[in-house]
Order: structure tokens, then C-alpha cells, then sequence
């Protein structure tokens, strides 16, 4: 490997392909432009392909299977998270054994609202040939070069895919109520059982909906990784509330570097 020779290739906003060295491209604002590559879609595929509306940013983020849709979930969830985007780009690097480039598409990058970007390969543990294992480990020297984190991650704990599953169904900002809001977070301010809390604020069908919306957001906590959500899970005021009011929208209307 070259190290000095990272290449990058992004499509742009308008749909125009972008091409440049690492060093001078890594500025853009990948969270706003287009997929480098589309996703494919037909019967013989094994894993399934789609997108994700994410309420971080309102903006649509493809997936091609359900363990980077788990990871999507988990992405939309988290309030450090301000935007992220799928196949965000390509990165090239030339093999010095073989004198070949060697070209690596990245799942998804992720800005952080402390302005901090991770980039993310989504693939399980048991599903890496010895090939993707040094293009993934030559992407985190790469994004290293240029300040970014890096991470491989794997199959999403089943026990959390399926709260945040759960969970974002109720992930709309339409979901949200302000009155049923304010009772809960008074009924919350001690740990209590998640129907209990419900009931006295007033009728569940009406209001899990809203607390639902709330725990999702993380201005209410439970523990979502050790038991699937019931009428007796514990809740608990959130220690931190991280979302900053107008944020996503500041993510949105970020222009596009080049």
C-alpha cells in the first residue's frame, strides 16, 4: 500500500462525480451528498436492500441489508448523532505488490454534533474474507490520515435490534405531544414501571405513543440491551439530553464542499 496515494470520489448534490486526492476532498459534507454507487435490487440477492427515513436529518439513508438497517436504527437513535449518509464515498489506494489500485466503499458516514466523524463498515464477524479484512484495515489508516474514526461493526445485539425496532415506529416528530410530554417527564422523575408511568398520565393508547417517542430520543432512559421493553420496564430520567433544538436542520442545509 501507497499511503501517500489515497484517493477519494464522491457524486455531488447535483448528481456531478468528484474526484481528488484524500487530503484535499475530506472537507466536504458528505452527509449531504449522494450515494457513490447505487443499491442493488433483484430476486437472486440474499440480503435485503431498501431505505430508512431517519428522523435525524428527515432525510432518507439506504441499507442493503437488515444488519446495516439495525445499525441505521441505532445511528438514528443516538443524540450525539447529527447526520449520517450511505455509501458516502469511494476510496482508492495503489497495491505496491501488485501495482493495481485497490477501490473500498464505505457503509456509512456519521457526523457527530460536536463536528467529530466516524466512518462505518457494517459486516458481520464470520463474513470477511482476507481481502475485505485489509481493505477495511487500509480504511481506517486512511480516515486516521485525515482525523476521522474508523469502525468495523458486526451483527447489532438481537435484544437491542429489536427495541430499536420497536421503538422507531414512534420515531416521527408527529408522534410528539407537548402536554403528554411535560406529565411524563414529572411522572418520570423517579424510576417507574413504563405502563404505571403511562396510566397516570391518562389513557396508554394516547400516551405510550408520546413515551415511546421519549425513551427513542433518549429524554427518557431505559436499559434496551438487556431485556426486550414490557409493561415493567424501568423508567428513568435521562442523565443527559444531548439533541440540540434546530440541529438537524443545520445538518440539513449544509453545503456541499466542491
Amino acid at each position: 500500500m501507497d499511503a501517500e496515494d489515497f484517493q477519494l470520489e464522491y457524486v455531488d448534490s447535483r448528481g456531478e462525480l468528484r474526484k481528488g486526492p484524500l487530503e484535499a476532498m475530506w472537507p466536504t459534507r458528505f452527509e449531504v451528498t449522494e450515494p457513490v454507487r447505487a443499491f442493488p435490487s433483484c430476486r437472486s440477492l440474499r440480503n435485503f436492500s431498501g431505505w430508512y427515513w431517519a428522523a435525524t436529518g428527515a432525510t432518507d439513508v439506504g441499507y442493503e441489508s437488515w444488519v446495516e438497517l439495525s445499525h441505521l436504527m441505532r445511528l438514528d437513535s443516538e443524540p450525539s448523532v447529527a447526520a449520517m449518509a450511505s455509501q458516502p464515498f469511494r476510496l482508492s489506494w495503489r497495491d505496491g505488490r501488485r501495482g493495481r489500485r485497490v477501490r473500498h466503499t464505505p457503509d456509512y458516514f456519521v457526523r457527530h454534533r460536536d463536528g467529530t466523524v466516524v466512518v462505518l463498515d457494517v459486516r458481520p464477524d464470520d463474513l470477511i474474507p482476507p481481502e475485505d479484512a485489509k481493505k477495511f484495515a487500509v480504511t481506517a489508516v486512511a480516515c486516521a490520515q485525515v482525523g476521522w474514526g474508523y469502525e468495523r461493526v458486526g451483527v447489532l445485539d438481537p435484544v437491542l435490534a429489536a427495541n430499536l425496532r420497536w421503538l422507531s415506529g414512534y420515531r416521527h416528530p408527529r408522534v410528539r405531544r407537548e402536554p403528554v410530554v411535560a406529565a411524563l417527564t414529572t411522572v418520570f422523575t423517579e424510576p417507574c414501571g413504563l405502563l404505571a408511568g403511562a396510566r397516570a398520565v391518562g389513557d396508554p393508547i394516547a400516551v405510550l405513543p408520546v413515551l415511546f417517542h421519549l425513551i427513542w430520543r433518549r429524554e427518557l432512559a431505559v436499559t434496551l440491551e438487556d431485556e426486550l421493553l414490557s409493561a415493567a420496564t424501568l423508567v428513568r430520567p435521562a442523565t443527559v439530553f444531548a439533541r440540540e433544538v434546530g440541529s438537524d436542520a443545520d445538518a440539513s442545509d449544509a453545503a456541499v464542499t466542491g
